[in-house]
Order: structure tokens, then C-alpha cells, then sequence
């Protein structure tokens, strides 16, 4: 059998003839690179006994020794970018440039957390007219239930990770089993920082199963996810069971209006290389575009050569833009929204089907007239499908644009201030960008609204989730 990658509970590496095993794919090649060991529910009960005794004292470790730890695990994460990932493409399938931003990212993520740590300050109010003090303390909430999505192993298992020891909580996380060596690089870098036993515990396994047994021990006292808003609902209805307070950042479908001020040959190649980054999965991915109608037919055709230009391929070759799908299951669903779609009316302008070779391709594909039935105008695409349609009447596009049960990201483009003033408060989103298609940075808060989830992740905001606020009263 090949290398299997083994759990991190409460300082140890474990995993043996007791737990099953999961094959991690290439979806590149689809060949088996390696093998992770899957948690059994006593794995489990260690993890979440060894989370609570660590908590004892790490919640009154010092910011300082907190900050130390984060800043060297970032420091070891910083030498080893090149291999992390390269292991991430040949996990997830990305490009291989991706996944040297993404590593990054997280590294940026444990370098922020590592000084935000020191910034956790009390709130003293003025003294109330009977003389006494008024202050509001932050404490760290207790153990964290984490989990965290295939699409970006490093960077969002980093985020939570990071923010919630910067908080002096103990976190157990749950990573994808399809990238684990990328999620395991991190609990090794915290380890040779010299982070307490139990800390830390990074599972792998059966999601259901873990899921209910974390959630439901009343012990966690916070649950962080990402991913889909499914998933999201079960996860949430669980936590209710013992008002186990979430942070839900789910599923979206976001929308790109495009106005007739333009430079449209400039937005089309901007959005082509951002709508198909990471194969189109990404949950802030632009998927349904509203073009104004007096630039529809000039915006498609440069989109479709832009699109075009990107080369599909293997993500460790320096010369590919669109990597594989993640994983097969994703090639089906994706190709069933399509024909959906077709079948319904709409016109394919390019792509449309699963590519004939070795790996879990899809075409990179635009779609246009697509109708309201449509099941994708609706439902989360997540992979290289762009829907496009045209527009005219501002407050039409609005109400198009927020008809759907997301709201995740919305993007923007236009040169005219005043449309950017009327817009931007009327988009239901977390994200309204305009503009620009930039990365989301670890140093602000993001969540967002309807069924894309609630709660905030990153920033000083996405810290205090972690955090209980205590009111002290003092004569």
C-alpha cells in the first residue's frame, strides 16, 4: 500500500490496523498517491478529552507565548511553500501558481494571527455615575469544532486554525480526506513550534460521523465550517441541539453585472482567468453574468476568446491556467447542470462536456439565454461554467441578480459613481466587489447572508468568534 497519513491527536501521530483507510487520488491522473487513516469514535473521545485538558491552560497561556508559537509555525511553513504546494496540486488539481498563492495565504494567515494575538484588549467604559468600574474582557470560548473544504486545503484550515489558538481556544479540525497531506503540513509546523499537546487535533474520516460526534458532546463550545449550504443546514440543526453557537460560510452563486462604460476587452480577460480559477471551485466565483445589452455581443465574443486562450492540463505544468476537477463526483454534477440547461433552452457557446482523456476535466464552458427553470440559476455551480445574459434596466438587474437563495459575492464593473453608490447597499451579499477580482485577505471579516451562511471568519471580527465577552461590574 502506499504512504498513509496518519491523525494528530493530542500530540501524537496515530493511526493503525484499527481505523480503515481512504485512497487520496491525483485528479489529474487518477492514480492513488496516497492513503489517510480514518478517525474512529474513539479517536475521537481522546481528541476531545485531550482538547479539554489542554484547554486548561493554554486559555491562560499568555498572548505572548501564543503569538510566539503562531510567528514560528509561520516561519517553518515559510520554507516549505514549494513543497506544500506541490502537494496540493497533485491533491487538489489546481495550478500549480494557484497553489503557491494559496500556501501563502496561509502562511500570511498564521503571521497575522501571531500578531492579532497581541491585540486582544479589554473595553473599559467610563465609570457610571454610582462609581463603579464598567469593562468588557474577552475569553477564549473553549474547544472548537473545524471543518474545513477540499477546494482550499491550506488557506482555510489555516484561517481557522490560526485564528482560534490566537484566541486561546483548543481547536479539533477536520480537514478534506482529499487533501490531507496539504492540511497535515500545518499540524506539523504548529508541532515543531512547540504547540501543547492537545491543542490541536487534525482528523480525517467519515464527515457524518464525526460531525454528530463532535457537534453533539457538549464540551464544544463553537463550530466553524465552510462549505456547502446543505451541509451547512445539517451541521446547524445539530448545534441547535445544544445552542452550540456556529460561523457558517456556505454556498453562493454569484453574480457579475457588467455596464456599457467599460473597457470590455479589459473586464472579459479579467473575468475569464478569475472565472475559471481553481476549475470555476471556488464559492466566490462569478457564475451568473448580467451584461449590459448595448455591449452583450462585443463582452461574449471577447469572453469566449479569452476563455478560449486558457490551457486546460495537469496543474504541475507551469503553462496551465485550469486544472482538473477535484474529484469525479464534481465531473457528474456538474455535467448534469449543463444538460440541464441545454435540454431547457440555452445556448452553449463553448465547452459544454466532460474532456476525453485521463483526469476528472471538464471544458471550460459559457453558456447564454439560459432559462429562469434552468436548475443552474439556481443551484451552486462550482465548476468552469459561466452562465450569461443581458441587461438593460438597472433596478431588472437588481432583483435578477438577488434572486437566488445566496448571498455570498457580487461583483461589479462600472466607471459610473453614482450606478456604484446605487448598487452597491441594493446587492443581498457578504461581498460586493467592485472592479476588481482580488483575493479576500486574511486582516478583514468575511461571511455571508441568506443561505450562504452566518457569522464572520478573518479579520479582528472573525477572532472574537472565538471569544466569549464578559461584563464586569466592580464597586
Amino acid at each position: 500500500m502506499t504512504n498513509i497519513l496518519q491523525l494528530y491527536i493530542n500530540g501524537e501521530w496515530v493511526g493503525g490496523t484499527i481505523n480503515n483507510t481512504c485512497p487520496v487520488i491525483n485528479p489529474a491522473t487518477e492514480e492513488i498517491i496516497s492513503h489517510v487513516y480514518m478517525a474512529t469514535k474513539e479517536n475521537l473521545d481522546v481528541a476531545i478529552n485531550g482538547a479539554n485538558e489542554a484547554f486548561k491552560k493554554w486559555s491562560t497561556t499568555s498572548a505572548q507565548i501564543r503569538s510566539e508559537i503562531l510567528h514560528k509555525a509561520a516561519e517553518i511553513l515559510s520554507g516549505q511553500i514549494n513543497d506544500i504546494a506541490s502537494n496540493l496540486t497533485i491533491e487538489q488539481g489546481k495550478p500549480i501558481g494557484e497553489a503557491t498563492g494559496e500556501v501563502h495565504a496561509a502562511v500570511n494567515a498564521f503571521r497575522w494571527a501571531s500578531k492579532e494575538a497581541l491585540n486582544i484588549k479589554n473595553i473599559t467604559y467610563p465609570d457610571s455615575p454610582d462609581n463603579y468600574s464598567q469593562k468588557t474582557m474577552f475569553e477564549p470560548i473553549g474547544v472548537v469544532a473545524g471543518f474545513s473544504p477540499w477546494n482550499f486545503p491550506a488557506m482555510l484550515t489555516a484561517r481557522k486554525i490560526s485564528s482560534a489558538i490566537a484566541a486561546g481556544c483548543c481547536i479539533i479540525i477536520k480537514p478534506a480526506e482529499e487533501a490531507p497531506a496539504t492540511a497535515i503540513a500545518l499540524a506539523k509546523a504548529l508541532d515543531e513550534a512547540g504547540l501543547p499537546a492537545g491543542v490541536l487535533n487534525m482528523v480525517f474520516g467519515d464527515p457524518a460521523m464525526i460531525s454528530e460526534r463532535l457537534i453533539r458532546d457538549k464540551s464544544i463550545k463553537k463550530v466553524s465550517l465552510t462549505g456547502s449550504t446543505a451541509v451547512g443546514k445539517l451541521l446547524a440543526g445539530q448545534c441547535a441541539q445544544n445552542l452550540t453557537p456556529c460561523v457558517l460560510e456556505l454556498g453562493g452563486h454569484a453574480p457579475v453585472i457588467i455596464f456599457d462604460d467599460v473597457d470590455v476587452n479589459a473586464v472579459a480577460q479579467n473575468l475569464a482567468i478569475f472565472k475559471y480559477r481553481n476549475a470555476g471551485q471556488v464559492c466566490v466565483s462569478p457564475s451568473r453574468f448580467f451584461i449590459h445589452e448595448n455591449i452583450a455581443e462585443k463582452f461574449m465574443e471577447l469572453f469566449v476568446k479569452h476563455t478560449e486562450n486558457l490551457k486546460v492540463g495537469n496543474g504541475l505544468d507551469s503553462d496551465t491556467n485550469i486544472g482538473p476537477l477535484a474529484h469525479e463526483r464534481r465531473v457528474v454534477a456538474v455535467e448534469e447542470l449543463v444538460n440541464d440547461a441545454i435540454g431547457k433552452g440555452a445556448n452553449c457557446l463553448l465547452g459544454g462536456k466532460p474532456m476525453d482523456q485521463a483526469g476528472y476535466f471538464f471544458e471550460p464552458t459559457i453558456l447564454s439565454n439560459a432559462p429562469k427553470s434552468a436548475d443552474l440559476m439556481t443551484t451552486e455551480i462550482f465548476g468552469p461554467v459561466a452562465v450569461l445574459s443581458t441587461f438593460n434596466d438597472v433596478d431588472d438587474v437588481i432583483n435578477r441578480a438577488n434572486d437566488v437563495p445566496y448571498g455570498l459575492a457580487s461583483y461589479l464593473f462600472t466607471n459610473n459613481a453614482e450606478t456604484i453608490e446605487y448598487i452597491k447597499p441594493r446587492l443581498e451579499a457578504g461581498l460586493v466587489s467592485i472592479n476588481i477580482t482580488t483575493p479576500i485577505l486574511e486582516n478583514v471579516p468575511f461571511g455571508g447572508v441568506k443561505e450562504s451562511g452566518y457569522g464572520y471568519e478573518g479579520g479582528t471580527v472573525g477572532l472574537q468568534a472565538f471569544m466569549n465577552l464578559k461584563l464586569i461590574h466592580e464597586a
